[in-house]
């Protein structure tokens, strides 16, 4: 089923009845520059393959205070972004939220954060059900409930197997064991989440919590991990890295991402990190090794999080469908009871 955008480029939005009107989503995208069009790429194909028969309209918004050069900026006006002020009359049924890199150990000091815990409040108090991946669901659970998230040995980064360790309407339907895409050098613990009322559903030994949930006004759905990437986003993320390490701007050579290469190309990689060790220049970056096909190393792991799409999806469906019925029994009965005066 294709997704509608607000510039009509991927389909046209058909009116019908309240209930049957396509499933309205907004994207909070806060990612860097470099990652804005493949972020919305990513999320619009997983959102267009877990809708199944159902229509959705998707909605991109941006949030004050995330550093953006003159790409981004001019990125934001051709794609018509929306300031995330509009969300509060866009009547949306869903909002997915992003995090971006961060600069500072204390996200409360990072120039976003004030519009992002605006954002967050109006989430909890008038929003939709939203969904939060990895560094927005650290800032989400440290606004609601302090917690604070702690900083890695080293980077947690790769593809990891996960089990279902919660019974949950989002979780029935899933394999036993997950494999999910991590990027991140801090994490949030079970036992902090668990001590404030969140409900853990997926759990890795190596990796830690992925996904969690908790119900205020609606259900708050949380990623430790990227749901949405696609098979070359751990590669571009370890080339982007690489690239950090040549040009000087990080000390250490990055680590490969664990689970994620075969071993061909983990060799291929080998070689050029001790190249990489031995000259260090830049321009040494256009003989990276590009991965021959990966679409077959990404197809379970999207597999996954397709599954936990689709379920949130139907949610957010049947819980319209119900106010809908609820809103035009309401309008009947005041129909009638002015036609009985």
């Amino acid at each position: 089923m294709p997704v509608v955008t607000d510039r009509g480029l991927w389909g046209r939005y058909a009116p019908g009845r309240t209930f049957n009107r396509a499933i309205r989503i907004g994207l909070v995208n806060n990612m860097p520059d470099s990652a804005l069009e493949s972020t919305e790429r990513q999320f619009r194909a997983m959102l267009a393959t877990a809708a199944t028969d159902r229509q959705i309209q998707l909605s991109f918004y941006s949030l004050p205070g995330v550093p953006r050069g003159e790409a981004g900026e001019h990125h934001l006006l051709d794609r018509r972004y929306r300031d995330f002020s509009e969300l509060r009359n866009a009547r949306l049924d869903g909002l997915i939220v992003t995090g971006t890199e961060p600069k500072l150990s204390d996200l409360r000091r990072e120039p976003y954060w004030d519009a992002m815990a605006d954002l967050f409040d109006w989430i909890a108090s008038a929003g939709p059900p939203a969904l939060f991946s990895c560094l927005a669901s650290h800032a989400a659970v440290l606004h609601y409930d302090g917690i604070e998230r702690q900083r890695l040995p080293q980077k947690r980064f790769g593809v990891f197997e996960h089990n279902v360790v919660g019974t949950h309407e989002l979780t029935q339907t899933l394999a036993p064991v997950l494999k999910i895409a991590h990027s991140r050098w801090n994490e949030v613990s079970a036992d902090a989440l668990e001590a404030r009322g969140y409900q853990i559903l997926t759990y890795s030994r190596e990796a830690g919590v992925d996904l969690f949930v908790k119900r205020k006004r609606n259900l708050l759905l949380f990623f430790q991990g990227h749901p949405e990437y696609d098979p070359l986003s751990l590669w571009r993320e370890h080339k982007r890295d690489v690239r950090r390490f040549l040009a000087g701007e990080q000390d250490d050579y990055p680590l490969m991402p664990v689970g994620y290469f075969s071993a061909s190309e983990s060799d291929e990689l080998t070689r050029f990190r001790d190249r990489a060790h031995a000259e260090r220049l830049p321009e040494i970056m256009r003989d990276f090794p590009t991965p021959a096909n990966r679409s077959a190393n990404g197809s379970e792991r999207r597999g996954s999080a397709i599954g936990i799409f689709r379920v949130w999806l139907h949610q957010i469906a049947q819980s319209r469908i119900a106010w809908s019925f609820h809103s035009e029994s309401r309008g009947e009965a005041r129909t009638a009871g002015l036609r009985g005066s």
